[in-house]
């Protein structure tokens, strides 16, 4: 069986809120992209998640190949932790400078599924953590035709049934259904699994599969975004705080007073 988690590279979210707290995180001349130079970039965590849960049906008894895909380049020592992890492929697709919405992503991925002799089951985070859109997911699997079962906090295969536990507002839900199938995996699935140091060392040795956009046959309207980022902006944050004194039940009245006043109660 062929399990193919798709995997982005990200910007550290906790280091870009820092630096917009801080008030050093800006734009670049393009208008467009955050100047972060100094940001650290890894491995967006709905993704790390996505390959824990395909880890975890490994370690359930499964007999299977788990492939990790991302596009993007220099994307090697993310894809490394994803071999470290337990990967037995990565796989990393050159764009060569062509503008990728999340339609033309989608569209290279199945491209990608489906020349490589497809996938039993495509495992996605729920939404990537820098635009937090979760549209790729969704557009995968109606590009390939599978069902889809998004929002998973647990996975279970039995024989070629798929058991997926979702995490709604309203509660857990259970959904079954044959494969193939895609599912998006939320934080929900629990804490992701670190790599051993051997594993680290034996990633090292494992070089990906570096594949080139025009190789996957895709067509000019298939490459052609549906929508374009125009412009980015930092919002101005601004912290006000103000500091309540008085005894314990002067505090309380005194708090109550400002909600009412500010009409939150």
């Amino acid at each position: 069986m062929r399990i193919v988690v798709c995997v982005k590279e990200v910007l550290d979210p906790d280091a870009v809120n820092n630096y917009a707290l801080a008030g050093k995180l800006t734009i670049a001349a393009d208008g467009k992209t955050p100047d972060v130079a100094a940001v650290p970039r890894l491995i967006n965590g709905f993704d790390e998640q996505a390959m824990e849960a395909a880890l975890r049906l490994r370690d359930a008894g499964l007999d299977c190949k788990i492939t990790a895909v991302s596009i993007g380049s220099d994307l090697k020592d993310m894809l490394k932790h994803c071999a470290a992890l337990g990967a037995d492929e990565i796989v990393a697709i050159d764009p060569a400078g062509a503008e990728l919405d999340g339609q033309v992503i989608a569209n290279t991925l199945a491209a990608y599924i489906n020349s490589s002799g497809g996938a039993d089951l495509i495992l996605c985070g729920r939404q990537a953590s820098d635009d937090d859109q979760g549209t790729v997911p969704i557009l995968l699997g109606e590009k390939l035709k599978l069902a889809i079962a998004p929002l998973a906090r647990d996975v279970v295969l039995s024989g070629t049934t798929l058991k997926v536990t979702r995490a709604t507002p309203d509660g857990d839900e259970i959904v079954e259904g044959a494969l193939p199938a895609l599912v998006t995996i939320s934080n929900e699935l629990g804490t992701p699994r670190f790599p051993s140091a051997k594993a680290k060392m034996a990633a090292r040795k494992m070089a990906p599969t570096d594949i080139q956009l025009d190789t996957l046959g895709l067509s000019a309207s298939e490459l052609q975004p549906q929508v374009v980022l125009t412009r980015q902006f930092v919002p101005e944050v601004q912290g006000n705080c103000e500091f309540l004194s008085g005894s314990a039940a002067e505090v309380a009245k005194q708090l109550l007073d400002k909600l009412r006043a500010d009409r939150v109660i």
